[in-house]
């Protein structure tokens, strides 16, 4: 057995407490570790660290961590932790990964991994020329629903794949009815705090296109504030400067048109919070978070249009629902390949620079909505 030490920074909002403390680090440990190439179990020794040490302490209670800290620049001058973890909020992100990688820890992050292309770059290389193994968390390539799609990809079962549509977001409340509070934090809906669907989403669509399409070259994007005013924390309302939608397109390098919705003012009719339709010579495919479903081209009907009469064809049948085996949550699955980099040096892709691409598409998407023009991605 060999122990790895991770300080885990900013984990005490949701995101940070759910997946990547419980259904993470903590079900690695649970596990007894990640196995190494060796036969060596590895296993994570976490500290909480951040601001608020009454926060710091429920948390460390209520799921038995034993440590926790709000004294930073301490904990990185431990030599017993090699991993910096960072899930704060995005406009303090940056600062912390300095910190880190000038304490020589290697260090792994939420994206996006900074607000502004040129501060992700920057950390990126500061990481690099440190020698240090570096990660941005890009979790969606491990949801059980795309899994299902690379193996039907793998598989040939969609030719030539034509086009993607991706539906992304639902209502967040505004918080002016008290009996429905906001779900999402009012600095989400800021710019001047780093606020934006944009900033938030083609992060992600960045990388899910590049992985599962082909590497995107140029991007179209029309952005929105459909809601001027939301409540904030304290229950005062506040101005929103950010977007909360973008409708974009994205063009490919192998030719496949990507057309992504992005929203935080609509409501759900469809299979999922994110679904994709993928669209191929010899079959589609509808791609959800956790489920895909596939129709082959044999089992395609032939509609006639007729607005008259209720159409006759049941349009959700001879859908398929495939199968993508045994996953784990996308989340750990992610930290244990990054757990295998550190520790033995096996490969892994997802860096820094990976995740400043994603920073690098979003200010280009907000370039596009302020020319009104295409706008050719570097």
């Amino acid at each position: 057995m060999k122990t790895i030490g991770i300080i885990m920074n900013g984990v005490t909002g949701r995101m940070g407490t759910n997946q990547h403390l419980v259904r993470s680090i903590l079900a690695i440990r649970e596990q007894g570790g990640v196995e190494l190439s060796d036969g060596t179990m590895l296993m994570p020794d976490p500290i909480l660290t951040g601001r608020n040490e009454a926060k710091l302490k429920a948390l460390a209670e209520e799921h038995g961590v034993e440590k926790y800290t709000t004294d930073i620049d301490g904990v990185l001058a431990d030599d017993q932790y090699e991993i910096f973890f960072d899930a704060s909020g995005t406009p303090y992100r940056v600062p912390f990964l300095e910190k880190a990688i000038a304490a020589g820890k290697h260090v792994y992050c939420e994206k996006p991994i900074a607000t502004s292309y040129a501060d992700s770059i920057k950390v990126a290389e500061l990481a690099e020329a440190a020698g240090l193994k570096n990660g941005t968390v890009q979790d969606k390539l491990w949801l059980p629903g795309i899994l299902a799609f690379q193996k039907l990809k793998e598989e040939g079962f969609f030719g030539e794949i034509l086009s993607v549509r991706g539906e992304f977001g639902y209502w967040v409340f505004t918080g002016h009815d008290t009996a429905q509070p906001a779900q999402r934090p009012s600095w989400n809906y800021r710019s001047e705090d780093g606020g934006g669907i944009i900033i938030d989403m083609h992060c992600h669509w960045r990388y899910v296109i590049d992985n599962l399409f082909g590497e995107i070259t140029d991007v179209f994007t029309h952005a929105t504030t459909h809601l001027p005013e939301r409540i904030d924390e304290e229950g005062k309302p506040y101005k929103c400067t950010a977007d909360d939608a973008a409708y974009a397109l994205f063009k490919t390098k192998t030719g496949v048109i990507c057309q992504f919705n992005s929203s935080w003012d609509t409501r759900v009719r469809r299979d999922d919070l994110l679904t994709m339709q993928v669209d191929g010579t010899k079959g589609s495919a509808i791609v959800g978070l956790r489920k895909c479903w596939a129709q082959s081209a044999e089992k395609t009907p032939r509609p006639v249009w007729n607005p008259d009469v209720d159409n006759p064809i049941d349009f959700y049948a001879g859908w398929d629902v495939i199968d993508p085996g045994e996953c784990e949550n996308a989340f750990k699955a992610q930290w244990e390949l990054y757990l295998k980099h550190v520790a033995e040096d096996a490969e892994f892709r997802w860096t820094l620079r990976e995740g400043a691409k994603g920073v690098r598409l979003a200010e280009q998407s907000l370039e596009s909505h302020a020319t009104g023009a295409w706008v050719s991605v570097g």
